[in-house]
């Protein structure tokens, strides 16, 4: 067996995927989740297809805090659980959207939830939820939704600017 020693430091610089792996190994080996435990998904959570996440994101698109906590969902989370859900800190959420509170950061994800239950027609629908542990989540096909947004849009920029040259 290999130990590692890693300073407070080092692991708040590291990449987010380092940071979320650690968090799982140290909150599966206190008890505090497990990628196999059973989880209780709230019933207003609902999958963002990839056509619901075009139009939040058309509702969205003049609030550019908005657009980026919402792309940041395209980014990989840590998943877990039966059924599976991903999870996203809410600390690394505001800091990759570059948002200066947490308080910012919940009325985005509040706007991006109200764009949701429109576009769903359904005004319980949600597009995330939060647990006690300082996570946003969301299904795995709503993050697949918005992955595949992302490619498009780039895609388009990609033929827009060989067009261009």
């Amino acid at each position: 067996m290999t130990g590692i020693t890693l300073d407070v430091e080092q692991i708040r610089n590291a990449p987010a995927p380092v940071r979320q792996w650690i968090e799982q190994q140290v909150s599966g080996a206190l008890g505090l989740g497990h990628a196999t435990e059973a989880v209780s998904l709230p019933p207003h959570l609902k999958t963002c297809t990839p056509t619901q996440a075009a139009a939040v994101l058309d509702r969205i698109r003049n609030l550019r805090s908005a657009v980026a906590v919402f792309f940041e969902f395209g980014r990989p989370g840590i998943c877990y659980g039966q059924p599976p859900i991903m999870a996203f800190r809410l600390i690394d959420l505001q800091r990759l959207a570059e948002l200066e509170t947490i308080t910012r950061l919940l009325e985005c994800l509040e706007l991006i939830n109200q764009a949701f239950a429109e576009v769903c027609g359904d005004p319980a629908a949600r597009f995330c939820d939060f647990d006690n542990l300082g996570h946003c989540r969301i299904l795995p096909d709503t993050h697949s939704s918005i992955a595949v947004l992302l490619e498009e849009l780039a895609a388009g920029k990609d033929a827009r600017a060989e067009k261009a040259a």
